[in-house]
């Protein structure tokens, strides 16, 4: 299976965190602000989402086009740099400074600073910011994915990476957990969405694209952005089960089939359980969220739940197999749940931006 990411108890496996959401891509609506070079290749293409490639062919006025990030070769001291916005603020537990194709190219070196600030810095702002380092400077090899393990465990909004002296990068991925700025958790809200900070922890197959598509920002443009099971050819049926940001009571959903024209499923469910009152490995303590419904392809469906259900986690059952562009469990956090959001995000802060907040604030959010 892939993208499994969590246990029940939110213990979280360090040993591959490549698993966990990549808080820096543009599908979570990361960008790269700054880079001090990038005469060769532009440094947007840092976070494209799909995998880098080459063609030996492609050569422009500057020279050979590179599917990465490229400066130029540095005629004195220093190093290069870009930094990123996370699209989903979070704790960073490794990094992958992906050097694809770049094999004469590559920086022999790197480093991974961070930062987190308060709003929406430009660029002199960030680069006038507190960076720690969460990578010290490392080694790195060519045409190769350098994985880095990250042992902070403080929320960061920007990253940095530092290159030396210069080089080209076809990728960086900051993996980690995404933890939500809890003034924006009020309300309704997707309590199933990634930048809320849901997350899968267990599906049937993944055999085209994984599950956790299903709870990314917007709306899938094409069939290839949603989740795409293999044709099953056995009695059974495939799923998806997804973690909520918190223990939420779950009001309406939406269950997208866009693109899915002859893929989709013939029929779906949902249902939720509670953790915090409930075994999750027990099959009674489930409750029926959406009975099992028949729909359409290339539709997006809207359901209102089942009354009064609170839940920790939700499970897609698909019947007996298919594609789907989008999940969405909309709700709210009750009191509870809020304040533990809040005590999160407050202990997780670094130093510099919990004063930033207590200065706008005189009683601290947590």
């Amino acid at each position: 299976m892939d993208d499994i990411v969590d246990s029940v108890d939110d213990s979280v496996d360090d040993k591959d965190f490549t698993n966990l959401p990549d808080l820096a891509s543009r599908q979570l609506s990361g960008s790269v602000t700054a880079a001090n070079d990038e005469l060769f290749a532009e440094r947007e293409n840092l976070i494209r989402p799909d995998p880098p490639t080459f063609a030996a062919e492609a050569f422009g006025h500057k020279g050979k086009i590179y599917d990465g990030w490229e400066t130029r070769r540095r005629r004195e001291p220093g190093f290069d740099w870009a930094i990123v916005r996370l699209g989903a603020a979070g704790v960073v537990h490794g990094v992958v400074v992906d050097t694809a194709f770049f094999r004469g190219n590559y920086p022999p070196e790197i480093s991974v600073e961070a930062t987190s600030v308060e709003g929406y810095p430009g660029v002199p702002e960030l680069e006038a910011a507190a960076w720690e380092p969460i990578v010290p400077r490392s080694p790195a090899q060519g045409d190769t994915a350098n994985t880095y393990p990250v042992g902070d465990r403080r929320r960061w909004t920007h990253v940095r990476l530092c290159i030396y002296p210069d080089g080209g990068v076809a990728r960086l991925r900051v993996h980690g957990q995404v933890v939500p700025d809890p003034r924006f958790l009020e309300g309704t809200i997707d309590l199933a969405a990634m930048e809320n900070g849901g997350r899968l922890v267990d599906c049937s197959d993944a055999f085209y694209s994984s599950p956790s598509n299903l709870i990314l920002p917007g709306r899938a443009r094409i069939m290839g952005e949603g989740w795409e099971n293999a044709r099953r050819r056995d009695e059974g049926n495939d799923y998806a089960t997804f973690r909520l940001a918190a223990p939420g009571t779950i009001r309406h959903v939406e269950i997208d089939t866009s693109y899915f024209v002859g893929n989709a499923p013939g029929w779906v469910q949902l249902s939720a359980v509670d953790t915090t009152t409930a075994a999750f490995d027990d099959a009674a303590s489930w409750r029926v969220v959406v009975a099992r419904t028949r729909v359409q392809p290339d539709t997006r469906h809207r359901f209102l739940a089942a009354p009064d259900i609170t839940a920790t986690h939700v499970r897609l059952d698909v019947y007996p197999d298919g594609g789907l562009a989008r999940l969405r469990v909309n709700g709210e956090l009750p009191p509870r749940s809020l304040r533990q959001a809040r005590q999160r995000w407050w202990d997780a802060l670094p130093e510099a931006h919990r004063a930033a907040v207590a200065d706008q604030s005189p009683t601290p959010p947590a």
